[in-house]
């Protein structure tokens, strides 16, 4: 049977880039054909891409994840520190051919063990109106929306989760 596995990365390595260059590719088209009918043009695409490295992602401060489903790169999610106990969610992302397999949960059962291994009570997150599954599976996860927390261009809806508490089973996080 395939399963997933969910590994540190780089935030600079071939694998991350290519699953940088996927993530952005899709939330960019998504964006653009909804408010102006096409694709993202190409030069737009290069500057997004271009526009930031993923350094925040790196540790001490950060951990980039990535999935792989049955060996093959599927998936990333990545954590930065905003303070000593918030930690911020960035670049989920499972590929369009391994959805729908628990990827997403996958991923963000480890990021937020990495989060609490940053030492984070809890996680932030903004997203976009027309990223409707990732604003579900958050929701299914525990993540409670709020109030904004920042003033990020393209964020419409902010999610908070207390990290600790498993998700899984209620349970404070380090007890059986």
């Amino acid at each position: 049977m395939t399963s997933w596995t969910v590994a540190p990365e780089p935030f600079d390595s071939p694998v991350a880039a290519a699953l940088w260059r996927a993530y952005y590719t899709e939330v960019s088209d998504r964006w653009y054909l909804l408010h102006e009918g096409t694709p993202t043009p190409p030069e737009e695409l290069a500057k997004g891409i271009a526009s930031t490295t993923g350094s925040e992602l790196a540790p001490p401060h950060g951990q980039l994840l990535v999935s792989r489903y049955g060996g093959e790169p599927a998936g990333c999610a990545g954590v930065r520190l905003v303070d000593a106990r918030t930690a911020e969610l960035k670049r989920v992302f499972v590929g369009r051919a391994w959805r729908g397999r628990g990827g997403g949960s996958v991923l963000l059962d480890a990021i937020e063990e990495a989060a609490r291994g940053l030492g984070a009570d809890h996680m932030i997150l903004d997203t976009r109106d027309d990223l409707v599954e990732a604003r579900t599976l958050y929701g299914r996860r525990g993540y409670r929306e709020t109030a904004a927390h920042n003033n990020e261009l393209y964020a419409d809806h902010w999610f908070r989760k207390d990290l600790r508490q498993r998700a899984e089973t209620g349970t404070p996080a380090g007890k059986p």
